[in-house]
């Protein structure tokens, strides 16, 4: 049985492969497994045979539930929190439950394990010794004063964005960076169709807009 804690556990971006035996083990020995998408968990545990008790925890409910779950871990009970993929509270929920549990006096265990920005950054081939992790862009309002904020930036920044609003995103780029401007976008990691292409803001956005993207997607946008 685990020691009365909040865990936190990355789960595979895509492969399956890619989970750790200390993630599968903590997984198979807590008393309560949170998930950010129980459906799209379930397929994980069940590949790996892991039948615990999960419970909804996401973004439209964690206000709700936190406190209660806090005064679970309290009396004694462990948990681990996993998202629909990669670590939690990366781009997803987890910090509020963290504050939370620390505040009561909660031990935190959070495991290494996969993230979707690392490879994406990595595999860009732009100096990564240093960089910044924007998350999602806002959808419409401050979106455009978001990217102009990074025009002089030395930095690579690092984006998630979805496939409906990449050739969009890249567009913004375009106009406001410059056209020569080197991105790279990498989609679909780690999975059947993997794919990163890496070029001026102009070449990338010729590419996608060609051949309209599929899948989860990275965009690391390199330094000036």
């Amino acid at each position: 049985m685990a020691a009365a804690k909040l865990y936190l556990v990355p789960t595979p971006i895509g492969n399956l492969e890619d989970i750790t035996l200390r993630a599968l083990r903590v997984l198979k020995e807590v008393d309560v497994i949170l998930a950010e998408d129980t459906r799209t968990s379930g397929v994980l545990l069940k590949h790996f045979e892991i039948s615990k008790p999960v419970k909804s925890f996401h973004i439209f409910n964690e206000h709700k539930v936190v406190s209660d779950l806090v005064a679970r871990l309290k009396a004694g009970e462990s948990m681990a929190l996993i998202s629909d993929a990669g670590t939690p509270g990366i781009s997803d929920p987890g910090y509020l439950i963290v504050r939370e549990a620390i505040s009561a006096g909660i031990v935190i265990d959070c495991l290494p394990g996969p993230t979707a920005l690392i490879p994406a950054v990595v595999k860009s081939g732009f100096p990564c010794d240093r960089f910044v992790f924007e998350g999602f862009l806002p959808h419409k309002k401050g979106k455009q004063s978001k990217i102009e904020a990074i025009k002089e930036e030395e930095r690579a920044v690092i984006y998630y964005e979805s496939p409906h609003r990449l050739v969009k995103t890249l567009e913004m780029f375009v106009t406001l960076l410059g056209g020569e401007r080197m991105v790279s976008v990498s989609r679909e990691l780690s999975k059947l169709y993997e794919e990163t292409i890496t070029g001026s803001a102009t070449e990338v956005l010729a590419h996608f807009q060609a051949k309209p993207p599929k899948g989860e997607i990275v965009i690391v946008v390199s330094g000036k």
